[in-house]
């Protein structure tokens, strides 16, 4: 079967995949460009006052309705959608960040990172979940054996931190607070929520507090630091708390949309309550429904990206690829450097563009912008690798599953893809030389012994 053939029929069944409801604990990445904007913003006094450039600290969010956050694969902050949704206000959030950031400042983050540095957020997430032990020993095997509940304890043994480990990513936690001119009563209010966990069975705790020990002396060495803090009680701007109702509407219509009808009435119109009722309408399949609050938010901000993206993604999933189109096109154009919104235009360009090279390579164009901000994302090479096998280049269409299977960790895989790629690749090119990169790469993991 040739590539553009085989790639057209996978490339749908991934897409629905993707789109259709985790199952009850599972745990998926999220990825939503208007939250991911607004914890941008959250976050950059804390990553600047930590002297790391927002570059360099990438925030991933994991639907799973346990209490948990941790960092991984270098710096990467995972944090869970159930955390989030515990929390009443972005300094909340910002104070778990920050404190994350503590770790990372603090050299607290050794083993296994080697392992993810080349993975993508969803093998490294897996990784973590499944087999952490194995990370940490080098035992690759371990993955096919490890059961449930080894698998926790793993969990758990992985991203554990010693006490000390915690007093301190605390303390440092509290001066790049300081330090932004923020308000550190977050991380406070957050932490009580949790403190009576600690007296809890170890089962009945959650994963937070299981990972990152919580003791009174720790509660009452931040509260003695918050109430002697300069911005104690300081008033986060307008806009935050506007984004945070923002980021627990969408949150709200995607994870558990048939609970939204209760938590917005019929009779609030904010944008944020139409912007979860049109989420839980286009979730459950309501397409008129969908569409129709999804004009009405038009209606009120018919320039905001992320309404437009929105009403493009419903679309586009709805079977109507060709009208989504503009609606991406115009998001792009207001927001032209999220590489989210830039994938999504490219795969209904891709969808729509039949063999019109001139249409694809379009889409080509935008998964190459896309790459700049999310080099981590297997999304963008399978859609790569369908343009061009769309367009009859099949040796650049097997580079891009090589470089998607070696961001899943599917060393051979890889290696088989690059090696095809390589005897269509012109020599001294620069898709040539990266076809070589990656088989230098492999050869590296395999004489280490961490090949999957």
């Amino acid at each position: 079967m040739k590539i553009a053939k085989m790639l057209r029929l996978l490339l749908p069944l991934c897409l629905l995949m993707a789109a259709m409801p985790a199952p009850a604990h599972a745990q998926t990445i999220i990825r939503d460009a208007e939250i991911e904007d607004y914890m941008a913003g959250w976050f950059k006094p804390i990553f600047d006052a930590a002297g790391m450039s927002p570059d360099q600290v990438k925030i991933i969010i994991v639907q799973d309705d346990k209490i948990n956050a941790f960092v991984a694969g270098g710096s990467n902050i995972f944090i869970y959608t159930g955390l989030l949704q515990k929390t009443e206000n972005p300094g909340e959030v910002i104070g778990v960040v920050a404190h994350e950031m503590g770790h990372v400042t603090g050299g607290h983050l050794i083993r296994g990172r080697e392992a993810m540095e080349q993975a993508s957020y969803e093998s490294i997430l897996g990784m973590i979940l499944g087999v952490g032990a194995a990370i940490a020993t080098g035992d690759g095997g371990a993955m096919a054996t490890i059961g449930t509940a080894s698998s926790s304890m793993a969990q758990r043994k992985f991203l554990s931190y010693s006490r000390a480990f915690e007093s301190s990513a605390d303390q440092a936690a509290l001066k790049f607070m300081d330090k932004a001119q923020l308000n550190p009563g977050g991380l406070e209010s957050f932490m009580h929520k949790l403190e009576n966990e600690e007296f809890r069975p170890s089962s009945q705790q959650s994963e937070y507090v299981q990972t990152h020990p919580l003791t009174r002396d720790r509660i009452d060495a931040i509260h003695q630091r918050v109430a002697a803090s300069a911005y104690k009680g300081k008033a986060y701007p307008p806009e935050w708390l506007a984004q945070h109702k923002m980021m627990l509407a969408k949150l709200a219509g995607f994870i558990t949309p048939q609970q939204v009808v209760w938590n917005y009435d019929d009779r609030d119109m904010s944008r944020e309550a139409l912007t979860a009722k049109a989420i839980a309408a286009y979730r459950q399949n309501e397409v008129q429904k969908a569409l129709k609050l999804g004009d009405q938010l038009l209606a009120m901000e018919p320039d905001n990206p992320y309404f437009l993206e929105l009403k493009g993604q419903m679309l586009k999933d709805f079977g109507r690829v060709p009208e989504s189109v503009s609606y991406y096109e115009k998001a792009v154009a207001k927001k032209p450097g999220s590489g989210l919104i830039r994938m999504a235009l490219a795969h209904a360009q891709i969808e729509t563009a039949g063999n019109d090279n001139a249409k694809l390579q379009k889409a080509i164009d935008n998964l190459q912008v896309a790459l700049k901000d999310e080099p981590r994302s297997t999304y963008i090479h399978r859609l790569m690798a369908t343009a061009y096998g769309r367009m009859g280049d099949e040796s650049r269409a097997k580079l891009h599953l090589a470089e998607e299977a070696l961001l899943q960790r599917k060393y051979d895989y890889a290696r088989g893809q690059a090696q095809t790629a390589l005897k269509g690749l012109k020599s001294g090119s620069a898709d040539w030389i990266r076809a070589n990169d990656i088989l230098s790469y492999i050869a590296s993991e395999k004489s280490t012994g961490e090949d999957s």
